[in-house]
């Protein structure tokens, strides 16, 4: 896990630090209108021009950073903001000591930044999770258990189409259908009195990072919920139909086991296996996979923060955001490898 986040976070380091991404930097902080050499001298002050690998360590915090002193005559480090005296700026001072650097599109601390936002994604992806994965794994039983019959064909056609459906379409639709004064059901349902305000639903979210409600937070939900619940039904329902035509559900049967008796004690657990590694699969897309969701419905989580450091060229930020995505991705494979070996007896005895 560590030799895969730290491959990861330098792919990532590697690709921000290119030098286009490094000249924009330059202009944006400084003024738009440097020309090449002032460019070339700002890069060179802040140590910007050293070699890629030198920066991954003092970013990592495994080699000493630079200090930089301005013509005030204070000094400048990755983690000093200024001080006054030279030997007070610290000489590690990357990852590893806490520092996650400084944003310059937000003007703060990228760690304080991070905490803020990933709190407000962790509450959408709770309520995502809560709706979607209930719903799917009814679907996918419900699917598997009547297998090639008029159920089966409707809800597998329902789970492909919310599957191909990008959460970016469900959302507009969504706004236009249930969010919009003007068109959709709203006008009707307000024109009929079953509604109190203009709207069933509101079309941003911005409201819901202080007070969530019914509301503010129900379309960014079912938006990603639908998208996502589609696939854990496919698998469910695959998953579940080759259970039901085990050997031993057919004993069971032979044995007088009532219908319900089947599902519950035998199938379900085993149909179960393959589709919880697909659902442990949705927490790191849920992390940055909203980025659009986020955008969409003024939502300013991780993802709506991960849209504006790449438009800003925050690269401090992105580097942040991305060892947040690395470390939930490598958990969440690890939770699933110890569920998987839980659920399925054969892998433990291996």
């Amino acid at each position: 896990m560590l030799l895969t986040a730290a491959f990861l976070t330098f792919i990532v380091f590697f690709l921000t630090n290119l030098q286009p991404n490094l000249e924009k930097l330059a202009k944006t902080e400084a003024n738009f209108r440097m020309s090449d050499q002032d460019v070339t001298n700002w890069l060179h002050n802040r140590g910007y021009d050293k070699n890629v690998f030198k920066k991954y360590g003092q970013w990592l915090g495994v080699l000493p950073s630079p200090k930089i002193t301005g013509q005030d005559g204070k000094v400048y480090s990755r983690c000093s903001r200024p001080t006054i005296l030279p030997e007070d700026a610290p000489s590690y001072c990357g990852l590893l000591q806490g520092n996650w650097g400084f944003s310059t599109a937000f003007k703060d601390e990228v760690g304080a930044i991070i905490s803020k936002r990933l709190g407000l994604t962790g509450w959408l992806a709770l309520a995502v999770l809560l709706t979607m994965v209930p719903a799917a794994l009814i679907v996918g039983v419900v699917a598997g258990m009547r297998e090639k019959s008029k159920t089966d064909r409707a809800l597998s056609t329902f789970s492909i189409a919310t599957t191909a459906t990008p959460e970016y379409v469900s959302s507009i639709l969504f706004i236009v259908l249930l969010a919009s004064s003007k068109v959709g059901l709203s006008p009707l349902f307000a024109e009929w009195g079953l509604i109190e305000g203009k709207t069933i639903f509101k079309g941003t979210a911005a409201s819901a990072m202080d007070n969530i409600t019914f509301q503010n937070f129900t379309l960014p939900v079912a938006a990603l919920a639908i998208y996502g619940m589609g696939y854990i039904a496919r698998m469910t329902r695959a998953s579940m139909a080759e259970v039901m035509t085990a050997q031993y559900i057919r004993t069971a049967r032979l044995k007088g086991a009532s219908f319900k008796s089947i599902v519950l004690k035998h199938a379900l657990r085993n149909a179960l296996i393959a589709p919880f590694t697909v659902i442990m699969l949705q927490i790191p897309w849920l992390l940055t996979g909203v980025a659009i969701v986020e955008t969409i419905f003024n939502y300013k989580g991780i993802g709506w923060t991960l849209v504006n450091a790449a438009l800003s060229n925050d690269i401090e930020l992105l580097l942040g955001v991305s060892v947040v995505a690395v470390v939930v991705v490598l958990v969440t494979q690890l939770i699933s490898d110890i569920g998987y070996a839980f659920l399925n007896p054969r892998i433990r005895v291996n």
